[in-house]
């Protein structure tokens, strides 16, 4: 067990609790909370899901056996799976009654429980789901926004035992705190959706689930070309938190273009093109009074996003005068473009690529793997692009839960 005593079990709760204010996308935040509760309990796993309407929705999962190969574990954050609010599952009944549920075994319910445990999660993944700590997720309102699922405690030899007692007291007062957190988490997500939205009604490629996607697929392989570099876990979680938030506005200075040229259908001419180029430059003005790295790194990628690994993207390095922006031949080369911006590049090339759009249907995938594979060296960097590769089952993962379908 990680903590020692009752009495630093709640202060050490009261503290984490107090930090998690600091944290503005509401992905890393679930993160958060999950390993918080999980090294309370000393648990293998874990999940959270949140309420829309009359459902519960499977938003965040840790899995420490899943989870050793990360490319074959991180896919199951992507998994799709909603669950009505009623007595038929265990989440749904914590949810509908606003109680909690503390099973040792979930293979061996009493007969008399109106609810089931679902196998097919164990059935697809191999893992054996154990003992199980279910808690409703409610406000200081009374208002219940989702269930977290703690799974699996473990003893010291990491022999699967049932919850404590006094683990259920500790996750239920912990999860109380954190429900206050993940709503102004969900705040700001629904704010960034909605200048999405208004970017959508003037650009029908900027969609909410193309710049999800975007999103999703940055912080992954950012994450994965992180830990090859052995940067520290705790920088990874910060710079992860920002980038999902800022990504998701990279092309937000398209707003500023003319309905003429960005709706036209037919192919731009040259004109029309270095008029289009400076959405970026449109987009990193809106950052420019800067209260925060969340706004640097957002006008960064605004920038920088079409920028190529060879030179030969834009806007390169402008000069503006008044009204007047003269955007160089060559762009920006190498590192000299900022990372996020050259991982954004890829992820929105690729999501490009392999979805429809009004003027184009969906590449099949070798097509779009051959092409970005192509550009490596040359659009992209060339360590983000293996980074992309080795977790493309994550990616495929992403792709599938941000569909229409």
């Amino acid at each position: 067990m990680i903590y020692k005593s009752q009495k630093d079990n709640y202060f050490e709760i009261i503290k984490i609790s107090e930090q998690l204010g600091q944290i503005r996308d509401v992905d890393s935040l679930l993160d958060r909370i999950l390993s918080e509760a999980r090294k309370i309990t000393n648990a293998d796993a874990g999940s959270i899901y949140l309420k829309k309407g009359d459902s519960l929705s499977f938003e965040y999962v840790q899995n420490d056996t899943l989870m050793k190969n990360v490319a074959g574990g991180n896919k199951y954050l992507y998994t799709k799976q909603v669950i009505p609010i009623d007595d038929k599952s265990i989440a749904g009944y914590v949810a509908a009654h606003k109680t909690f549920l503390r099973l040792d075994d979930v293979y061996n319910l009493d007969k008399n429980v109106p609810y089931t445990f679902n196998r097919n999660f164990d059935k697809s993944s191999s893992y054996h789901t154990q003992s199980v700590l279910t808690v409703p997720l409610i406000t200081s309102r009374d208002k219940i926004i989702g269930v977290m699922q703690i799974i699996n405690a473990r003893d010291e030899e990491g022999n699967i035992i049932p919850f404590s007692k006094e683990e259920e007291t500790l996750v239920t007062l912990f999860a109380n705190m954190a429900a206050s957190a993940i709503e102004r988490a969900q705040m700001t997500r629904e704010i960034i959706l909605r200048m999405i939205k208004i970017a959508e009604l003037r650009d029908p490629e900027e969609t909410t689930l193309h710049v999800q996607r975007v999103a999703a697929y940055s912080i992954e392989i950012y994450e994965q070309w992180a830990q090859k570099k052995k940067i520290p876990s705790e920088t990874i979680k910060n710079v992860k938190d920002i980038l999902r938030i800022a990504s998701m506005l990279h092309d937000v200075g398209k707003v500023a273009i003319s309905d003429s040229i960005l709706k036209k259908k037919q192919q731009l001419d040259d004109d029309e093109r270095k008029i289009m180029k400076l959405h970026t430059i449109y987009g990193a003005q809106l950052f420019v009074d800067s209260n925060s790295d969340w706004d640097d790194m957002a006008a960064e990628i605004a920038l920088n996003h079409h920028e190529k690994w060879d030179g030969t993207g834009y806007p390169g390095f402008f000069s503006q005068n008044g009204k007047d922006i003269s955007i160089p031949i060559s762009g920006k080369k190498g590192t000299e473009i900022p990372l996020s911006a050259r991982i954004v590049s890829l992820a929105d090339v690729y999501d490009a690529l392999i979805s429809p759009r009004y003027y184009k249907n969906a590449w099949n995938e070798e097509n779009v793997l051959a092409e970005i594979n192509d550009q490596k060296g040359r659009h992209f960097d060339p360590e983000i692009l293996d980074a992309f590769f080795e977790i493309y089952p994550v990616i495929k993962a992403i792709k599938n839960k941000y569909s229409k379908d």
